[in-house]
């Protein structure tokens, strides 16, 4: 009961999330590929690392706040792109980005988000990010960037680790995009039946439940099922470095490389496209299942970069204790991917506002019990051992 009347931990929000969405929706969240063993390591590689206490220092005025690409941020975190957020939560994309304008950090739109970057840009007044695929449709994907621009977005965040999809074998076993018997059709629509408040909140919201980015590019889908055949044909595996310069060339505002995990990786990002900012990202441990947890890839690209862009991180954060201890390893913020969806499924627009507000509160704890005052002091020496 407690739990349901008051959550704070990105752990209760989770269990929230379980609780009210159909199985086949919480799994596509929560899960990862294969199994599992990266998704589980990014969360316990903050786990291991461990933090430094001080004492008997004036840390009577804290300020958690940053600036990236000239904007102040409240926290070093923002929040990344989610898929299909809008079937969490009513319109969820839309909520969740006003929660993020509200508090003070950017809210980043997926290519494959329920809402559309004009209904997203018409419900907001502070600019968010705009995340696109590799995708082979050229003539969509800078339609895509186009319309991202005029809406305002500042930043493309451009995902680069999807050359394939990786296998996710919860959704597999839920039926998701795959052929199911009878039987098991029953079993998924019985689930989906008895969520009560998911059915009256995101089933029955009025809108139309598809990819607001894709309606033009699958005029005639029938389904989700059919949006997503779509993307998974525009994958584009042959995809290269030099690629990039015309993304480059179609973009006029500042790109972020989503997806990079390896030090020569991000050298030649830096060699090819010098991008504002990449992102030390394994996708969530939702594509290649036994790769290094992020936080224990980032000292390498950090020092492969240097200070030549900006340095983001994503994968296993689940505290402000964990922003603190991304900072200290070289990250200049995070991105908050399964946290604020958790948060969105368990309370929408509130639930989101109030996670990044224990992150803060939580930041604030670990930074005066470090010793910091401000984000720009928290460094390998914040680190114990």
């Amino acid at each position: 009961m407690s739990l349901d009347l008051n959550p704070v931990s990105v752990s209760d929000y989770r269990e929230l999330a379980r609780k009210r969405l159909p199985t086949q929706l919480f799994d596509y969240i929560d899960g990862g590929s294969y199994a599992e063993a990266t998704l589980g390591d990014n969360v316990a590689a903050f786990g291991r690392l461990k933090l430094r206490q001080r004492v008997l220092r004036d840390v009577s005025a804290i300020d958690t706040g940053t600036a990236i690409f000239g904007e102040r941020w409240k926290i070093p975190a923002a929040l990344a792109p989610v898929g299909f957020a809008g079937m969490y939560a009513r319109r969820g994309e839309v909520q969740a980005a006003k929660a993020a304008e509200s508090f003070g950090v950017p809210f980043t739109l997926s290519t494959v988000g329920i809402c559309s970057i004009e209904e997203v840009a018409k419900a907001t007044s502070a600019p968010f990010w705009f995340q696109l695929y590799v995708i082979k449709d050229r003539g969509y994907a800078r339609a895509l960037m186009q319309r991202a621009h005029e809406a305002g977005c500042p930043v493309l965040v451009f995902t680069v680790d999807l050359a394939v999809l990786g296998a996710r074998y919860r959704d597999t076993r839920n039926g998701m995009n795959v052929a199911m018997s009878l039987g098991k059709r029953l079993k998924v629509a019985a689930d989906f039946a008895r969520r009560v408040h998911w059915l009256r909140d995101v089933a029955l919201g009025g809108k139309p439940l598809d990819f607001g980015n894709l309606r033009e590019a699958v005029p005639d889908a029938r389904g989700f099922g059919e949006f997503g055949m779509w993307v998974a044909q525009n994958l584009d595996p042959a995809m290269t470095w030099k690629d990039l310069e015309w993304v480059r060339a179609n973009w006029p505002g500042k790109i972020v490389i989503k997806g990079v995990m390896d030090a020569e990786d991000a050298r030649m990002a830096m060699a090819e496209v010098a991008p504002e900012g990449i992102v030390v990202s394994n996708h969530g441990g939702r594509q290649l299942d036994g790769t290094p947890a992020t936080l224990d890839a980032l000292p390498a690209i950090r020092e492969a970069v240097g200070d030549a862009t900006t340095v983001l991180l994503d994968g296993g954060i689940r505290s402000g204790l964990d922003i603190v201890k991304a900072v200290a390893q070289g990250a200049d913020a995070c991105l908050l991917g399964r946290a604020w969806a958790f948060a969105l499924a368990a309370r929408g627009e509130a639930g989101v506002k109030a996670m990044l507000g224990t992150m803060r509160s939580e930041m604030n704890v670990a930074m005066a019990l470090t010793g910091h005052t401000k984000v720009s002091e928290i460094g390998r020496e914040t680190i114990a051992g």
